[in-house]
């Protein structure tokens, strides 16, 4: 079969698509494990251990319980949009991967907007939230949607102004060619992490707090608003939430990987690039995140806006600013690729 056109094309596009699902949902179930283990051995207590060997098998269990669940739905609730919200939050979610490089040539689409176009995504996660809180019917959902909706758009504009710097050093949108600028003979220190570092500590808080992770999961605080906007939530639509937000968490790691830290290249120049590459600096971020969400007490909300507003916006644009005119200097590092 020629897979170069017509239903060949067709056939391979949703080959492709199917394998970075696959991929994606599959690894989400080990990473889920692997969250909870490490907030175990923080908390000096076991995790899950009988499901399967070591546990391995207790996403899986949790899964099928998820599935079998009766479905609960809010008799005053608006039916539709309670139902579509979840599958909204988990298809945007999944959405986004499409556009993410694993090695050169690697990529689902290719195209010279990437960044543009998960920003775009992210934005419109926002609607799943909203529409999750409204349709319930109740006042918690609704007000934990209102929080998550303010906190993720708050941060989303600091994020953008972070990559904005990235972008003068690339003079590209395209995530490939920004992994490729970053190929050095010095190894990792050709990364954008040196030159950028300030605002990889910025972009690395910031991905908390777009993501709802702790200590910024304040829209599902459980003392003051139940779980927030998934309250009303059961079975497999509360899944849905659950997997879209652990996906999109799993996602900003592979973003903070290809902008900060070279995506699929090697640390050491005389060592092969490759795909292993990038997945190992995912875990590595991953574990990260979670050691955050075990360490850090969780903030006021206040606390959390002021961050966003009042610190990270005049700082990462004060970046852009710093950036354009090293660039304009041509000072290595910071000079367009």
């Amino acid at each position: 079969m020629d897979f170069s056109q017509g239903f060949g094309l067709i056939i391979l596009i949703i080959g492709q698509c199917l394998l970075i699902t696959v991929s994606v949902l599959l690894s989400l179930a080990f990473l889920m494990y692997a969250d909870r283990k490490i907030w175990a051995a923080v908390q000096m207590r076991k995790g899950p251990n009988v499901v399967g060997a070591f546990g391995l098998l207790q996403s899986f269990a949790d899964f099928l319980k998820y599935l079998f669940k009766e479905i609960v739905i809010p008799a005053g609730s608006d039916k539709v949009v309670f139902l579509l919200a979840p599958l909204i939050t988990f298809v945007l979610s999944l959405v986004a991967w499409s556009v993410i490089p694993f090695n050169e040539g690697w990529v689902l689409t290719d195209i010279n907007i990437g960044i543009l176009f998960i920003f775009a995504v992210a934005g419109l996660e926002v609607y799943g939230v909203i529409m999750g809180g409204w349709a319930s019917n109740s006042k918690y959902p609704f007000l934990g949607s209102l929080r998550s909706a303010a906190q993720m758009i708050s941060y989303e504009v600091s994020i953008g102004f972070i990559i904005v710097g990235i972008l003068i050093s690339t003079g590209s949108l395209n995530l490939s060619k920004i992994v490729l600028a970053q190929d050095g003979s010095y190894g990792i220190f050709s990364w954008y992490w040196l030159p950028h570092f300030p605002m990889v500590i910025l972009f690395f808080i910031s991905a908390l707090a777009e993501t709802n992770r702790p200590p910024f999961d304040l829209p599902e605080a459980e003392a003051e608003l139940v779980a927030g906007f998934q309250v009303e939530y059961s079975s497999t639509p509360f899944l849905l939430f659950m997997i879209g937000e652990l996906m999109t968490v799993v996602l900003m790691c592979a973003l903070i990987s290809i902008l900060f830290f070279g995506g699929w290249l090697s640390p050491i120049p005389f060592i092969p690039d490759g795909v292993l590459w990038l997945i190992l600096k995912i875990l590595i971020i991953f574990f990260i995140f979670s050691m955050v969400k075990a360490i850090v007490p969780r903030f006021r909300y206040d606390q959390l806006m002021r961050l966003g507003w009042k610190v990270f916006l005049p700082m990462s644009l004060a970046w852009v600013v710093i950036v354009a005119t090293l660039a304009q200097f041509g000072i290595s590092g910071y000079v367009r690729w």
